[in-house]
């Protein structure tokens, strides 16, 4: 109790050097409280983002890592065995549906959806919507053939395209041969289609066809529509590319409209066909889509390579993608092990753009937080120097007090500990104050903190994409950018996306709340970690003086 009443009195005794240890605590308690909720509210809506956001993978090859088991980087002087690992490619395969779906009886696994991609020419009047003036038809035509001779090692989502051969009328297995006009798609069930469930497409006229239907009816943009004149009830006629004649048709039952149709892809495919092209992508069932496929397959016409045995068939190449939803990243995480488990082979990776367009939305607010880290660690390590500074002048003016209360028989810890005691209780009312006062400023200052960081942001990007001429990223942006390639050159995203450019622009823009009792607690903590650093000084003098020799020679 007589250490309290001493430690009241000089405080009060003493305002000069109180208010101005309180005004420092004050500062520091209000610029710590800032930084900690700036971190909290980066913490806080990273974990409410991914707990109410679902997570989507697909499976797809891992050509990175195939192409390391098929001897990796030739030596100085040897050519890499383009064939071979062609052939290594082919045999490694696509996943079919029935395996697609054997992974997705993993626990993990919420929902599964797949889709069904070929790549089509029109037929009987039916042209692609395209801003190319310049480029007739046939020239088109002499484009796509000698695009489908070039090799590239592209790949789609679940499986292979682009291997090396396939000149014109026909492909290598495995190939995609001559692109089309369009890009035709089946989907095998309404939770495929994402962009309608997101409000990306809406249908303006007519409706959606039915879930599963294998009647071959299909919808089309009104970009498409209008190009060709073209009204609900009417049927379309598309053509094989690899064989000119077979021909397939569709019945219009709606018209969808695309808010991003106008969004050109950044990739260097986007240039090379107008199957790349919103408008341009036509969508259908998958049972209608997949019966066209297996008509063309059994209307092939084959042919072997004598000098290389490769073959060669006239069948629409098709692309197979497989969706699988999970209702936390952490049943995301657990999907490979299960999917392993069930049988996928090595040879595959698993793969989400959601949590990659997750992490490039948080990117801003991550960087913030670094920053207020940066600060705090500043501020409190010149804070506790300039009270360290302030306790040892205030030790020294009264080292004759303290060896007044050691010579009357007061123990040095007590002496210590009412040192300890006067800068906790001025320590404790200021964080009080400051951490108020930082609750009360933590949102506004950390949304402007955020827009600031956030426009800096998108001006990089912007200066970036001046610099290229379009998005940063290039073709891996556009197809998903991960091993064995998410989403491949051809077709085009079947949601008419724009992953490269767009997507990396959907930061957090705003908190609703930064200050909470965790930041307080941690403030608390400061608090009292800032009473011990100051009042270690005091303690360390207080112990070294010698209560007769302060009596005896006192300044």
């Amino acid at each position: 109790m007589y250490i309290l009443k001493n430690v009241l009195r000089n405080l009060t005794r003493s305002k000069g050097r109180t208010v101005l240890v309180a005004i420092i605590v004050l500062a520091i308690s209000f610029s710590a409280c800032i930084g900690l909720s700036i971190r909290q509210a980066a913490n806080t809506a990273k974990e409410q983002s991914l707990e109410s956001m679902q997570i989507t993978a697909q499976i797809s090859l891992d050509r990175s890592s195939m192409m390391q088991d098929f001897g990796g980087a030739p030596e100085e002087g040897q050519e890499f065995d383009i064939s071979g690992f062609a052939d290594r490619m082919q045999e490694a395969g696509s996943l079919t549906l029935e395996e697609m779906e054997t992974y997705a009886q993993a626990a993990s696994v919420e929902d599964f959806y797949y889709s069904l991609s070929v790549s089509l020419n029109g037929a009987d009047g039916l042209e692609p919507v395209s801003t190319d003036t310049s480029t007739d038809t046939e020239d088109a035509e002499d484009t796509a053939d000698s695009d489908s001779a070039m090799p590239d090692m592209g790949g789609g989502p679940g499986g292979m395209q682009d291997m090396p051969g396939g000149g014109p009328g026909g492909f290598q297995r495995g190939g995609w041969g001559t692109q089309g006009d369009f890009t035709v798609v089946g989907y095998g069930s309404d939770a495929a289609m994402t962009d309608f469930i997101n409000g990306t497409s809406t249908i303006t006229d007519g409706a959606m066809f039915e879930e599963n239907t294998g009647e071959a009816q299909c919808v089309i943009s009104d970009e498409l529509a209008t190009y060709n004149a073209l009204a609900v009830g009417d049927t379309i006629a598309v053509e094989n590319p690899n064989n000119e004649g077979e021909t397939y048709t569709f019945q219009i039952v709606g018209i969808y409209n695309n808010s991003q149709s106008t969004v050109t892809t950044g990739g260097m495919m986007g240039g090379f066909s107008t199957a790349n092209d919103p408008a341009n992508q036509i969508y259908t069932g998958y049972a209608a889509l997949k019966a066209v496929t297996e008509a063309s397959e059994a209307a092939a016409v084959t042919s072997t390579d004598e000098e290389t045995g490769r073959e060669t068939t006239t069948a629409i190449p098709e692309q197979l993608s497989g969706t699988y939803a999970f209702a936390s990243v952490k049943d995301y995480e657990a999907f490979e092990a299960e999917a392993r488990a069930l049988g996928l082979d090595d040879s595959y990776t698993i793969t989400s753009s959601d949590l990659t367009a997750f992490e490039q939305s948080m990117l801003p607010l991550e960087n913030l937080s670094q920053m207020a880290l940066y600060f705090l660690l500043v501020v409190l390590g010149i804070g506790a120097l300039v009270l360290i500074v302030l306790n040892i002048f205030n030790v020294r003016e009264r080292k004759y007090e303290i060896g007044v209360l050691t010579a009357i028989g007061m123990k040095k810890r007590k002496v210590a500990l009412q040192f300890i005691t006067e800068i906790f209780i001025v320590t404790f009312f200021a964080i009080v104050v400051g951490g108020a006062a930082g609750a009360v400023s933590s949102v506004p200052v950390t949304n402007s903190l955020l827009a600031s960081q956030t426009q800096s942001q998108a001006d990089t990007a912007d200066r970036q994409e001046a610099g290229f001429g379009r998005p940063v990223g290039g073709p891996e942006a556009d197809q998903g950018g991960g091993p064995g390639g998410e989403q491949g050159d051809v077709p085009a995203l079947p949601d008419g996306g724009e992953p490269g450019g767009n997507m990396l622009r959907n930061y957090v823009t705003e908190v609703t709340s930064a200050t909470n009792i965790t930041v307080l607690l941690q403030l608390l903590g400061l608090g009292i970690l800032l009473t011990i650093v100051a009042s270690g000084a005091s303690v360390v003098f207080i112990m070294r003086y010698e209560p007769l020799k302060i009596l005896s020679n006192r300044d």
